[in-house]
């Protein structure tokens, strides 16, 4: 992912020119990979589960145009750790030919596998900033999937009824009033609990929650915290206070609440107010109701106790990587998959209708971002009201096996916040010692 300062200014860039950029394959649907006619075939290892069947069947529409290709998409996310499985499908020798990288760890743990992609014309496309975290003297070696901000989405009909205003929470404080306000009037308003919060999702807690709160520690650069010895903690005290407010008036057992129940179950029957979560869930409580997706919802920041920025974090969530391992043949048609699917008019109509992304790239027009969300985001972006997201800085694993992992133990009372802290710590520690 790229999550740092260039968040700030990159949704602003979606000013967007507006221009069309060709797609890779020819209007006459000849396949621009195999010169030689031979088939070719794309293995795909992805992990955004939101958006699986509507990128299946734009693969199926490339194969339609470039019949000389055969696309495989297997994805693994949500509740599945990807970053295991991707692991274990390169032990197994069943290496895919597109697979996901985050920043600048992701990039050095996979350098033996990363093609160089400063060639393909997406490279080109990129907003300014989207890059950084996977270029690597001067080379390019990732392709941002799209843009994304997370926060507390919330029902905005329960705010109403409940006599609540959102943009007016600007403070700690503030939110603990709206949700202790929300809470007592939970029978009435048709709520279970006011937060959904899925303390089983280590990447929840780990990655998402702690940006937040170690974003400014770090400037707000995945570079700064991918360089760091060690992790202060300087906002913890603000960090517990948060999590310690959505265990507390959550939909129980936290500990095992999982990212379909808090989503699916709970947020998108209006069973809770809110929940924490990004954009990405979009597609998933439209599928639900669309009524209430395109009607009730709407994101605000995570407030961070002590420090002063009410901002949402914006970043690019991961990229697309090209296994360098493959012939050429193989190479060269998995970047001009990647070039139709960004560039493309099939491509980029599909990426913003379909996927409902925010696109990190030139070319599109800002007036099609349509979720209610995703806009939020945007309009965030243009006031400049961006944090960085810094945590594919954190050493390989720290945030979902040691941060996350210790937080399951918080709320499980099987360890204080301090003593999990302090592991967490020393966990940082070694790691970038070895």
């Amino acid at each position: 992912m790229n999550w740092k300062k260039w968040s700030t200014g990159v949704l602003g860039t979606l000013v967007l020119t507006g221009g069309l950029l060709a797609g890779c394959g020819g209007d006459d649907g000849e396949s621009s990979s195999g010169s030689d006619g031979e088939q070719v075939e794309i293995d795909v290892f992805q992990f955004k589960v939101e958006f699986r069947e509507q990128f299946e069947e734009l693969a199926t529409t490339y194969e339609e145009e470039n019949p000389d290709v055969d696309i495989n998409i297997t994805t693994v996310g949500g509740g599945e750790d990807y970053g295991s499985a991707l692991r274990s499908r390169f032990n197994s020798g069943n290496e895919p030919s597109i697979f996901n990288v985050g920043g600048p760890q992701d990039v050095e743990d996979w350098e033996e596998y990363l093609a160089e992609l400063s060639d393909t014309e997406a490279a080109d496309a990129a907003l300014q900033g989207t890059l950084e975290g996977v270029t690597v003297d001067d080379g390019v070696y990732g392709l941002p999937y799209n843009q994304e901000g997370y926060g507390f989405i919330y029902n905005t009909r329960v705010f109403e009824e409940a006599g609540l205003d959102a943009e007016a929470i600007q403070s700690y404080d503030d939110l603990v009033e709206a949700v202790e306000t929300l809470d007592s009037q939970k029978e009435d308003l048709g709520l279970d609990a006011v937060f959904a919060f899925p303390g089983s999702e280590q990447w929840v807690t780990g990655l998402h929650l702690s940006n937040t709160f170690l974003a400014p520690e770090f400037d707000h650069n995945v570079m700064n915290a991918f360089n760091a010895d060690s992790v202060d903690f300087e906002y913890g005290d603000a960090y517990k206070s948060i999590v310690d407010l959505q265990n507390e008036y959550s939909v129980q057992p936290t500990v095992s609440l999982n990212y379909s129940q808090q989503v699916e179950e709970l947020f998108s029957l209006e069973r809770v107010a809110i929940i924490q979560q990004g954009n990405w869930v979009y597609p998933s409580i439209e599928g639900i109701d669309p009524e209430f997706a395109s009607d009730s919802i709407d994101m605000m920041p995570i407030p961070v106790e002590g420090y002063e920025e009410n901002a949402l974090p914006v970043g690019v969530p991961m990229y697309w990587a090209v296994n360098s391992n493959k012939d050429d043949d193989e190479v060269q048609a998995s970047k001009d998959f990647l070039d139709w699917l960004y560039t493309s008019e099939s491509g980029k109509e599909a990426v913003v209708n379909d996927f409902n992304f925010l696109p990190a790239y030139e070319g599109y027009n800002a007036e099609d971002v349509s979720d209610p969300l995703s806009r939020t985001i945007y309009e965030y972006s243009e006031d400049e009201q961006t944090i960085g997201w810094v945590f594919m800085g954190y050493p390989t694993g720290w945030g979902e096996d040691q941060l996350g992992a210790n937080i399951q133990k918080y709320l499980s009372d099987e360890a204080s916040w301090d003593e999990i802290i302090s592991e967490t710590q020393k966990a940082w520690e070694t790691s970038r010692s070895e």
